[in-house]
Formats: structure tokens, sequence, C-alpha cells
């Protein structure tokens, strides 16, 4: 009995599942001339199967992978790089090295610990991650001062001009700390709006990510976690 015929795809959907690109950016270096299948210029439109070779910046793109994604609870005082930076620690020397290759989906500081993920499926980190999926992500934050409720105000109702534009998210008060929700994935966000109406951060913990929670995960454990 012979074996079945692989299953053609679109390139452009391979391109953004591998890469963590929409299919329009991935189009887009399609027709840029940036990838080959089959050492050959890559054609919009074009589909794959398991017998071509698709090629990205020099590099074969897999057509059969094994996906992985981990929910960590980063500490304080290691950066989400591969490369540690200066004297700081990266994230990944608290993993096996099997877990090398897999990217963060976003990123924390280091100064803030809290709910990292770590995949190597490019379409989920897209979907995690672009704004227009409106993924919520929950903190928890303690200032070195009272926020005063004029300023808890104008954040979550108006928002506050950041030289990236304005910066809006829901501020709930818990007794020593405050919880921070907000969609947007921008650098240092929290800790510049806060900064730009006089607080400092002293403290930044993210506790959920879209669906996905700590659920008491002791700081530096890691658990595999389903789509």
């Amino acid at each position: 009995m012979s074996n079945p015929s692989p299953q053609p795809v679109r390139l452009n959907k391979f391109l953004a599942e591998r890469l963590g690109l929409s299919r329009r950016e991935a189009d887009d270096l399609i027709a840029a001339g940036k990838v080959l299948v089959n050492k050959k210029p890559a054609i919009l439109g074009a589909r794959i199967d398991k017998n071509d070779e698709v090629c990205y910046n020099k590099k074969i793109v897999p057509f059969e992978t094994d996906f992985f994604y981990l929910a960590m609870n980063k500490p304080v005082g290691y950066v989400c790089s591969r490369r540690a930076q200066g004297g700081t620690p990266t994230l990944y020397e608290l993993l096996p090295k099997e877990y090398d290759k897999l990217k963060t989906v976003g990123r924390l500081d280091k100064d803030s610990s809290g709910l990292i993920i770590l995949t190597n499926d490019g379409d989920f980190a897209y979907q995690m991650t672009h704004p227009k999926f409106h993924k919520e992500k929950t903190y928890e934050v303690t200032l070195d001062h009272l926020l005063e409720p004029l300023h808890q105000q104008m954040i979550s109702d108006y928002g506050v001009m950041l030289d990236d534009g304005p910066s809006k998210f829901t501020i709930i008060k818990n007794q020593k700390s405050y919880t921070v929700i907000l969609s947007e994935g921008r650098n240092r966000q929290i800790r510049r709006t806060f900064a730009a109406l006089g607080y400092r951060v002293t403290s930044l913990h993210r506790t959920q990510f879209g669906k996905y929670q700590l659920s008491g995960l002791e700081p530096g454990k890691y658990v595999i976690i389903k789509p």
C-alpha cells in the first residue's frame, strides 16, 4: 500500500506559523525575494509540502516540528534575552538546554517578575502579542508612595501621554499594592506611565497573560502548557 501524498499548505501560512508573522508580512517577504523554495525565489500564492525546501535568511525553515509551550515564573534579576547582559543572567540559565531555542512571548524586564511564556510556535506567539488580539495581562504593582485618586482616574479613564503615544490601563487598589490590567505590550509601559506622574514602581509581578496564570508556580520554575 502506497503512502498518502503530503498535504500541501500555502507558503504564506507556513511562514506565518514558523516565523511569528502575519500572512501579509509573509507575503511581503515572498514579494521581496527573501524566501527561496527549492533554491529558487518563491512566488506569491505558492503551495508547499514536506518534500520542498524553504529557506529564509539563508536558513532552512523546517516543514515539520514539535511545538513546545512553557509557562515560567521569572524571578527578578534575570533578562529575557538568550545572552546575558553584563553581569545580569538570562532566564535560559534556569531551563534545560533542550529549551534553548524557545523564544519568549513578549518580555519582562530585569527588575520585573512573574509569568513569562516561551515557545517555538511563531503563530501562537503572534496571536498572543499582536495588539489586534487584545490579550489582557495582569500585574501586581507596588509604588514608592500612594497613588492619588485623581491620577488613578486619569490613567484608567483618559490615559497618560508618553513619547510613543497615550498609555491607558485599568488600576484596582489593593491593601498594599495595585492590580494593573492592560492589553498592550509596549516597552516598560507600566513603569513609564507611573513615572510620568511622579511615581516609581518598586515591584512589578505579572500574574496572568491571556488565559494563562501562574497558579502557585514557584520563582524560577516552569511547567509545560497547552495552547
